[in-house]
């Protein structure tokens, strides 16, 4: 039998674990965390979920980059109540991220044009279709071309979180932690 990893049973080994997969996520397209998802609360006042894409961790901040489309519901939903919470899962490692925190939408800032810079075309071109997302559509709509007309469309999401649980899934035995940051505090959790 191998031996456990030094987060199954060390709460500092654990948070570093899990702010080490929100980096890879941000960089690497190729990890599950790359593309977690986030939740706001819509409209309605019930829970509303989405997939997006990781684009940048500063784990000093404990704050999350991530891109939306300003005419999304996701961008009206975080303006009217910025409470948010990301989930992201890795099947093959079996370990869950929960977060939650404050999100901020960024639209004509140094961020959002720091975002912009960082994007590649095709990425750019996503916001540069005429209507905004959700919007009905007769048929689906035809790729935009245009990679410079959706800057006026496009938004970064900072998620500065406050809470995060970190839950491993092991034959040996499950492990779950919580780590508050206001004021900070770690606590292993029956999972």
């Amino acid at each position: 039998m191998k031996p456990r990893p030094a987060f199954a049973n060390d709460l500092a080994a654990a948070r570093d674990h899990a702010f080490a997969l929100l980096a890879q996520g941000a960089a690497n397209r190729r990890s599950v965390f790359h593309t977690p998802t986030l939740a706001t609360i819509g409209a309605d006042g019930a829970p509303s979920l989405r997939t997006l894409v990781l684009r940048g961790f500063d784990p000093a901040t404990r704050t999350l980059r991530l891109h939306t489309d300003a005419r999304a519901a996701k961008a009206a939903e975080i303006l009217a109540n910025p409470r948010a919470a990301l989930h992201a899962y890795d099947p093959a490692a079996q370990l869950q991220l929960r977060l939650t925190g404050h999100a901020t939408l960024h639209r004509d800032d140094a961020l959002a044009d720091a975002g912009w810079a960082a994007s590649r075309d095709f990425s750019r071109m996503c916001y540069a279709i005429a209507h905004g997302p959700g919007t009905p559509a007769p048929a689906p709509p035809a790729a935009p071309q245009d990679a410079v007309s959706g800057r006026a469309h496009f938004s970064v999401i900072a998620l500065r979180f406050d809470m995060l649980e970190w839950l491993w899934l092991d034959a040996a035995g499950h492990q779950r932690a919580r780590f508050t940051f206001a004021p900070d505090h770690a606590t292993w959790l029956v999972p």
